[in-house]
């Protein structure tokens, strides 16, 4: 994973252009991945997660010039206006698209690669009072689903999708789904590539506690007719006339005996 800002000389000059070529993809993003859009000028006007990352981008800018102070306040003007709060020491990549967007929280050693998309009410927050790296890392092509929660400093793989209100606690391999509170991974049947469309069905969710409930009450119904089967087979022996037993050392017993 490869993550471009352009505070640094390398993403000035990275293969996709700079700085100009990092808010043309901005745009690009939101019209590739909200059916809602209608055009470029419709989102550069109405779309306050594409406000947001332009605010963040340009305290980004203020925060790595040393200019720390006006980077907060640029990022803390831009949450009043639009709710979503990027703390300007973040990483974030070319290509991000945070739809809707309220609520929307990533604290400061957060870093998003390539092509990410992020829905409302989404935080990658941190777990640790310890300065250094405490918030998540996402890696290229990352869907997190509304509401969502990724806390600490771990890893998620390229390709992967976190369900709507997921809590994440742990690294995540790519290509992989998340679901659950806490978060349970599952490894995708069909891993999806780079080629593929930006994969936006976080609501598509296997129900790991469902299936695993339906499984043990299908065995619990199994287990209660064997049991039937036998106490059935026990009363019908029961009722059956009693077979005479052979004497036990010469002497009659039982009263399934009688002159």
């Amino acid at each position: 994973m490869e993550i471009d800002t352009y505070g640094s000389s390398a993403a000035r000059d990275n293969h996709r252009g700079g700085f100009l070529a990092t808010l043309r993809q901005d745009v690009l993003s939101a019209l590739n991945r909200d059916p809602a859009a209608r055009s470029t000028l419709e989102v550069v006007l109405g779309y306050p997660g594409l406000h947001a990352l332009w605010g963040y981008r340009l305290a980004h800018w203020y925060w790595n010039h040393n200019l720390k102070l006006v980077g907060r306040l640029t990022s803390q003007f831009v949450r009043a206006i639009t709710g979503i709060e990027i703390h300007p020491g973040a990483k974030i990549g070319q290509g991000l698209f945070i739809d809707h967007g309220m609520g929307v929280v990533i604290g400061e050693t957060a870093e998003i690669g390539q092509d990410v998309t992020l829905y409302h009410g989404v935080t990658l927050g941190g777990t640790s009072l310890e300065k250094g790296k405490r918030h998540p890392t996402l890696g290229d092509r990352v869907v997190v689903g509304a509401g969502a929660k990724i806390l600490g400093a771990i890893t998620i793989g390229s390709d992967s999708r976190i369900g709507a209100n997921a809590v994440v606690v742990r690294s995540v391999p790519a290509n992989s789904v998340v679901v659950g509170v806490p978060g349970q991974i599952i490894a995708r049947s069909k891993p999806h590539r780079l080629s593929d469309a930006p994969d936006l069905n976080h609501s598509a969710l296997p129900d790991l506690v469902g299936v695993s409930l339906v499984d043990l009450i299908k065995r619990v119904e199994v287990l209660e007719a064997e049991l039937d089967n036998e106490k059935d087979q026990q009363l019908k022996h029961a009722n059956e006339k009693p077979h005479v037993h052979a004497p036990i050392e010469g002497t009659w017993s039982g009263e399934d005996f009688s002159i």
